[in-house]
């Protein structure tokens, strides 16, 4: 029977996965420092897993979770696009600092392998290369449609592909690219296996949505329980490839047994986009109401429109999204009702 770490074990990604586990008959320890996870998580199935208390920063805990491991599910990290912009220094200690220490302890203690929980904040706003005539075209576009059209074909690369070069607006984003270049080199130069999972926009049970930088799903199905109005930030048709809870904890546990990953790198999503305003409507229909949006300002550091290639994924891992957005999205309406 294999025993798995899941750093961050107690947060959202990280509970679920545990739990999975031990529905499965595996031995699961985790670590989790309880800033971000919750002990409320883990209520239902925590007198049958290890649990240690401590930080992703300190090398001496890292090693005392780590040892006699054989898989880590490297879930633990400071999240937030939006922290990372007004805390800078915090989320590189925790997501930077904290990587390294993971990755050197199962080197030294001898895991098998690593599967780093990285995301889709690497790629940032990704564009694509005009040639001079299409840039003289976009020029041309003065006002109306032809400049929407011109900006759809000659703007954004979509979908993001695993071999994209990353661009990453903020330092989340830059941490969590950071973290995947210690895998591989973990990987290329010391020889310890590691698989990077790029999530993009989990959802589902048990995500916070009281949180100061609560994601936008968890945070409108509590707004619109309420009868109150989520705000949106910018013209609500940005768009996202929403991928629920289930998805994201089947695929972290095969990339814990694929024989063959090649470049460790594969995007988890349903390679699907949905608006923001499509969200409220979708979320609208769910609780059979009528609650309009309140508009603000864009963020910083928020990208305009993000959707996965998951052809590798599916290739390699045999990774199926089994839950698409709109079940998902029934699924966790149905789940905050239920508090």
């Amino acid at each position: 029977m294999a025993l798995f770490l899941v750093t961050g074990g107690a947060g959202f990604i990280g509970s679920n996965i545990s739990e999975e586990l031990v529905r499965r008959g595996d031995k699961v320890r985790i670590l989790d420092n309880f800033s971000t996870g919750k002990r409320e998580n883990i209520a239902n199935f925590e007198r049958t897993i290890e649990v240690i208390e401590g930080d992703l920063r300190d090398l001496e805990t890292v090693d005392k979770a780590v040892a006699g491991v054989d898989f880590v599910l490297h879930e633990g990290a400071l999240p937030s696009v939006e922290r990372s912009i007004k805390d800078p220094l915090t989320t590189n200690a925790v997501n930077i600092l904290g990587t390294l220490n993971v990755l050197s302890a199962a080197l030294r203690l001898g895991a098998k392998r690593v599967v780093y929980a990285s995301s889709s904040s690497v790629y940032g706003d990704t564009r694509t290369r005009l040639t001079v005539g299409q840039a003289l075209a976009v020029a041309r576009a003065r006002h109306g449609q032809a400049l929407a059209v011109a900006r759809a074909r000659h703007g954004q690369a979509l979908p993001k592909k695993e071999g994209m070069k990353p661009n990453p607006q903020s330092p989340y984003g830059v941490s969590k690219l950071i973290g995947e270049e210690y895998c591989r080199i973990y990987s290329s130069v010391y020889g310890l296996e590691t698989v990077c999972l790029r999530y993009f926009n989990v959802f589902g049970p048990r995500q916070d949505p009281d949180s100061q930088y609560a994601a936008v799903i968890p945070k409108f199905i509590s707004l619109m329980l309420k009868g109150r109005r989520p705000p949106v930030y910018g013209d609500g048709e940005q768009s996202r490839d929403f991928t629920f809870i289930d998805n994201v904890v089947e695929a972290s546990l095969e990339a814990c047994k694929v024989k063959e990953t090649g470049r460790g790198v594969f995007n988890i999503a349903c390679g699907e986009r949905v608006t923001i305003n499509e969200l409220v409507r979708r979320i609208n229909g769910i609780l059979g109401t009528r609650i309009e949006p309140t508009y603000e300002s864009s963020r910083k550091g928020d990208i305009r429109h993000s959707q996965a290639d998951i052809s590798r994924a599916r290739e390699v891992l045999r990774y199926s999204p089994r839950v698409g957005f709109e079940l998902g999205l029934e699924r966790t309406v149905h789940w905050f009702k239920q508090r």
